[in-house]
């Protein structure tokens, strides 16, 4: 539990930092960054802890850096097209995902409390957000990046079901190495065709999104090969608890009834997912490229 909060914090850091140089820098440029300083952390702590960096099933580590890199992408541009509370929302519909992708993956039981500490979690998550469809407002979301954080929690759910599927024969810090080491090679050709140089700020900036992401990603990895996955997401709905504090704190946002109701229905939703009986998965299915 403690470490999927951790993860929560850092990652509404990191939020706080895309959101900061979102405007102007392209979303494959941030993960360019984020992917450089990640790589060096994530060498010489593997080196430090004398782990071997490569891994045991190679091929899976390699998907879970494809699949990764690609809801990076989608999140970073939903962060610098949309409001931070509309972004996290839509960031968070993961969990509703991964619970059905664990299910018929990993053959996790999906138990009625676990089900509810979701549907709980999640809606706490929309009145947080107050989307304009629903509590009104003068101009709906654009559609396209709506879409585009859509996807962005799609593929985050397969990401975190496949670190729970590597949870048996991969060190936590080798899984987190496997991501920036992938998204390496697949952000520079897309920063290629639309560079920006940084502002000395916004290098800083890039730093923090690194740095965040490096330390919310460790965390995330361990909470995940420790709990189911399901029940390991639900918890991670504080993230938006931290994120409507940046909110306040950062851009003036005010915190009002709606606010606070949702922050409590994602507590509760948090508390309901750790007291909800867990039955061990009857075995684990291996990705069809995996086997």
């Amino acid at each position: 539990m403690l470490h999927m909060v951790a993860s929560a914090f850092s990652f509404s850091l990191m939020s706080l930092c895309v959101k900061q140089v979102g405007t102007r820098i392209p979303a494959a440029e941030v993960v360019l960054a984020r992917s450089l300083l990640s790589v060096v952390l994530s060498w010489w702590l593997l080196k430090r802890a004398a782990i071997s960096p490569w891994g045991n099933r190679r091929g899976l580590l390699v998907w879970r850096g494809c699949v990764g890199t690609g809801a990076l992408l989608c999140v970073y541009s939903a962060l610098a097209s949309l409001p931070l509370a509309s972004a996290t929302v839509l960031q968070y519909l993961y969990p509703t995902f991964t619970g059905v992708l664990a299910w018929v993956g990993l053959r996790e039981h999906l138990s009625k409390r676990l089900v509810a500490a979701i549907a709980i979690g999640w809606l706490g998550v929309l009145i947080v957000a107050q989307p304009a469809t629903l509590f009104g407002g003068s101009m709906p979301l654009p559609l396209i990046p709506v879409l585009v954080g859509i996807c962005g929690a799609l593929l985050t759910a397969i990401a975190y079901v496949s670190v729970r599927s590597l949870a048996n024969t991969e060190h936590p810090l080798v899984v987190v190495f496997y991501f920036p080491l992938v998204a390496l090679p697949m952000s520079i050709p897309l920063v290629w065709l639309d560079p920006v140089l940084p502002t000395p700020v916004e290098l800083i900036w890039l730093v923090g999104v690194g740095l965040f992401t490096q330390i919310g990603q460790v965390y995330l990895t361990r909470g995940i090969m420790a709990l189911p996955a399901a029940r390991a997401t639900a918890i991670s709905y504080v993230q938006v608890i931290f994120a409507g504090l940046w909110g306040w704190i950062v851009f003036g946002e005010t915190i009002n009834r709606w606010t606070i109701t949702g922050a409590l229905l994602v507590m509760a939703a948090t508390l309901i997912s750790l007291s909800s009986p867990h039955r061990p998965a009857n075995g684990e299915l291996k990705p069809a490229g995996d086997r």
